[in-house]
């Protein structure tokens, strides 16, 4: 399909030249064009979207999506920062990337996922080699979980095949069934190659809402002692974290052997938003919508959100989920 749409292009390029020459000394034209085409990748890369990077990774642009469109992060923003760029400058990498992200709904694992993909990817989601698995979508049913693994297995063999550089997302790893994400194990474990291809250079990245409760216990007691959260570390809830999703019983992740054999390379945990963050998301969201800034409707679209714990009313029970269709009612105004 692409090189369909390149040779379209090719053709729009030079129409005297079509007019020019008799229909079977254009077909030979074409075959030689097409064939020198496919020949040289970088010709090919001009017109479609081609596997590897869209250009090599800038750090500083990672760096400046990461700051200017999730707010409340500063763990997962140093976390994806510093693993995704060191990952895809290393030449060699011993294992594929693997990143949990783990918080509650609204904190920013998707949009976390969405800027890691778009970093190297012109498509970003939407590219041929960034693969979304959704638990409840993709692995409805518990009875065909042999079959889901077999499936799974498959598409990401085939996948890496076609692209080394392939991304896969796995949402909704709090309601995946149990044993399930097991299957991909021998791809994430360090390997060379297994069945004759190699792994290594991909990156897989699940997202969960597991250890939420451990993430936000942590982030209370800090704001109950005076602390900014900016001083959380990432050792004050990381091994505590793994350990919360490995025991949960209602996460993808229970007993995993991915975690039992350390094929996980970080539990990114995603603080629970206040009052300021959204009003940071909604303001944003207002100028990508080329409104003027306006700080009373953004105060009152984050005043309608509804916070915890009751009497303190510190973190925003759906983050930034919900603040854009409320924010919709006072734009219609």
């Amino acid at each position: 399909m692409k090189l369909g749409r390149a040779a379209l292009a090719l053709l729009l390029l030079a129409p005297c030249a079509v007019r020019a020459v008799e229909p079977i000394s254009l077909g030979l034209a074409l075959a030689g064009v097409l064939t020198g085409y496919i020949s040289y990748p970088r010709l090919y890369c001009l017109f479609a979207e081609c596997c590897g990077q869209k250009r090599s990774l800038s750090r500083e642009a990672l760096q400046k999506d990461l700051d200017n469109k999730l707010f409340g992060q500063h763990l997962a923003k140093k976390v994806i920062l510093n693993a995704v760029s060191g990952f895809l400058s290393n030449p060699k990498p011993k294992k594929p990337l693997t990143l949990s992200l783990h918080g509650w709904t609204g904190t920013g694992k998707n949009f976390a996922s969405k800027i890691i993909a778009e970093n190297i990817y012109e498509g970003g989601l939407n590219s041929d080699y960034v693969h979304l698995f959704v638990a409840t979508l993709h692995f409805p049913h518990a009875s065909n979980i042999t079959l889901y693994k077999d499936q799974l297995q498959m598409w990401i063999r085939g996948n890496v095949s076609a692209c080394a550089r392939s991304i896969f997302i796995f949402d909704e790893m709090d309601k995946m069934h149990a044993g399930l994400i097991d299957a991909i194990k021998p791809f994430l474990d360090y390997y060379d190659v297994v069945d004759e291809v190699s792994y290594q250079k991909a990156i897989f990245i699940f997202l969960s809402n597991a250890g939420a409760e451990r993430i936000t216990d942590v982030a209370l007691d800090f704001w109950k002692s005076g602390k900014q959260r900016e001083e959380i570390k990432l050792r004050d809830m990381e091994h505590a974290l793994a350990v919360s999703v490995f025991n949960n019983k209602n996460s993808g992740f229970w007993h995993s052997s991915l975690i039992d054999r350390n094929l996980i390379d970080y539990f990114v945990p995603f603080l629970p938003l206040e009052y300021k963050h959204l009003k940071m998301c909604i303001r944003v969201e207002m100028q990508s919508r080329g409104y003027e800034v306006d700080e009373d409707i953004i105060s009152k679209v984050a005043e309608e959100m509804t916070f915890f714990p009751k009497e303190e009313r510190v973190f925003s029970d759906k983050g930034c989920k919900t603040v854009f269709t409320k924010l919709d009612y006072y734009l219609d105004d």
